[in-house]
C-alpha cells in the first residue's frame, strides 16, 4: 500500500469521526496527531475555534525526558502532561478525537495515561 493511499484512508476516517465529535468550552476536543518521530495533543474549543493548550514530544519539559518521540512511553508522557495542563485550567471532561488513527499503540497509550492522570472521556 502506498503512503499516499494510506494517508487518504486516514483522512476519510477522520472526516467520518469529525461529523460526530464537537468540542465546547466546557468539554473541549482532545485532538491527537502522530508522525513517525513525534506525537502531538491539543485541547480545542470548536465553538470559538481556538486551541486552548497543546503538548507534544517537542515540548521542552518532555523532550528532556525522552530519547525517542515515536514510541508508547513518550506518548504516555504526552498524555499525562496534557491531562495535567487541562486540570490546571479547570477542565476535567474532554471529547477524544483520534484524528482518523486507529485506537491502538501510541494513540491508546496517550489516551490511557490521560485517563489515569484525571481526564474523563
Amino acid at each position: 500500500m502506498e503512503r499516499r493511499e494510506k494517508e487518504e484512508r486516514r483522512l476519510r476516517r477522520h472526516k467520518r469521526i469529525r461529523k460526530k465529535i464537537f468540542g465546547t468550552s466546557d468539554r473541549p476536543r482532545l485532538c491527537v496527531y502522530k508522525s513517525l518521530k513525534h506525537i502531538y495533543a491539543q485541547l480545542i474549543d470548536d465553538e470559538s475555534q481556538k486551541v486552548i493548550t497543546g503538548v507534544s514530544t517537542l515540548t521542552p519539559g518532555i523532550r528532556e525526558k525522552i530519547k525517542n518521540g515515536g514510541n508508547k512511553e513518550s506518548a504516555g508522557l504526552v498524555g499525562k502532561a496534557i491531562a495535567e495542563k487541562a486540570l490546571a485550567l479547570g477542565i476535567k471532561k474532554v471529547v477524544f478525537d483520534r484524528n482518523g488513527f486507529k485506537y491502538h499503540g501510541r494513540i491508546k497509550a496517550l489516551a490511557d495515561s490521560a485517563r489515569e492522570a484525571g481526564l474523563i472521556f
